[in-house]
């Protein structure tokens, strides 16, 4: 929480004259929020930004002169300010959560109230103030990765019928990828909730989907679970796992927020505690809150083996320390180790009888 008085330094950058007003005049309304500072393009906010020293940034992520996510690149690794891209539903929003991004959210458009998306910056904001921001860009695969056909599991039937949930938050896009870019293509079923707005998790999918082993795709309600296939939930639908006969299948639906989140990764963990007779594993990666604690522990007491992002890797470490604190988490982890962690785990099932 924020010391009594303390308000957080915020600086504004869009080219777009009335979206930068409409956000200015929004914010500076909020109690803990204070703006110092705007600029009109990328190059006034390289100038003005190490001058000001805010605690967050905001920033478009497409602007004439440069663009948000080259800003970012220049930016960061001097200026490791939090920064909140505001962006419409562009792919590129992903490329600037990679070059050190904290978060992002839609830019308001005819289905969305504009104090509701006021509301929604103004909680990345506080959250993004607390975030730990990485000093350099990651470096991904190519993004025309070719898929080879690694097994590295087998069909031994002692993992044929595990299932794998994994949550994330604030930055979890990038950390998701770290975890699912080393894992093999044979990879059991896993289903993913990442809290995302609506209309960017398809992308999302199809983004994994280019730079990882295994197919990985947007769920739908119904969707059968199988070997070497991620399923990302769709954003603003509850997304569970559920048996029907002899198959595992998601129900993505309609249903209230759960720890103030739809898609909640509380909803998921515990419908997998509920309905996986089999062996499974839960991961809980970097956010803000607690959404995903309970449901964990839910697994853990069902036998499921549970891992955890550790606080250095964390770009926020709340929903996996929150886990830990519990007694969710066996084992805590690096993003960069948590597949590491995963395999030698499922590996060390086949020597079971």
């Amino acid at each position: 929480m924020l010391p009594e008085g303390k308000k957080i330094r915020v600086f504004v950058v869009d080219d777009s004259a009335v979206a930068r007003a409409f956000m200015i005049s929004g914010l500076a309304q909020k109690p803990n929020i204070e703006i110092i500072g705007y600029a009109v393009n990328a190059t006034q906010a390289l100038r003005e930004i190490p001058r000001l020293r805010p605690d967050v940034i905001t920033s478009d992520v497409e602007m004439p002169d440069m663009s948000g996510i080259e800003m970012l690149k220049k930016l960061l690794p001097t200026c490791p300010v939090p920064a909140i891209l505001v962006s419409s539903l562009n792919l590129r929003v992903f490329e600037a959560l990679a070059a050190g991004a904290v978060d992002f959210v839609r830019k308001p458009d005819g289905s969305q109230k504009r104090d509701e998306f006021i509301a929604t910056l103004a909680d990345k904001i506080v959250i993004a103030n607390y975030a730990h921001v990485r000093m350099a860009p990651r470096q991904t695969a190519p993004e025309n990765v070719e898929k080879a056909p690694v097994v590295l599991l087998g069909r031994e039937p002692a993992i044929e019928r595990i299932v794998i949930g994994l949550g994330a938050s604030t930055g979890g896009t990038e950390a998701t990828l770290d975890v699912l870019k080393r894992l093999p293509a044979d990879i059991p079923p896993m289903v993913v909730v990442q809290h995302m707005p609506p209309g960017f998790t398809q992308m999302y999918a199809e983004r994994l989907n280019r730079l990882c082993a295994m197919e990985v795709r947007e769920a739908a309600d119904g969707d059968a679970l199988r070997r070497g296939l991620v399923l990302v939930a769709p954003a603003d639908l509850q997304c569970c796992v559920v048996k029907r006969g002899d198959q595992y299948r998601v129900s993505c639906r309609p249903g209230e927020k759960v720890s103030g989140h739809r898609p909640s990764v509380d909803v998921l963990f515990s419908s997998m505690a509920e309905n996986v007779t089999g062996k499974m594993a839960g991961i809980i990666l970097t956010g803000m809150g607690h959404d995903g604690s309970e449901g964990l522990l839910a697994m853990r007491k069902k036998g499921a083996y549970t891992i955890g992002q550790d606080k250095e890797s964390s770009v926020v470490y709340g929903m996996p320390m929150v886990a830990y604190d519990i007694g969710a988490v066996q084992v805590q982890a690096s993003c960069e180790k948590i597949a590491d962690v995963l395999l030698k785990h499922l590996s060390s099932l086949t020597n079971k009888p």
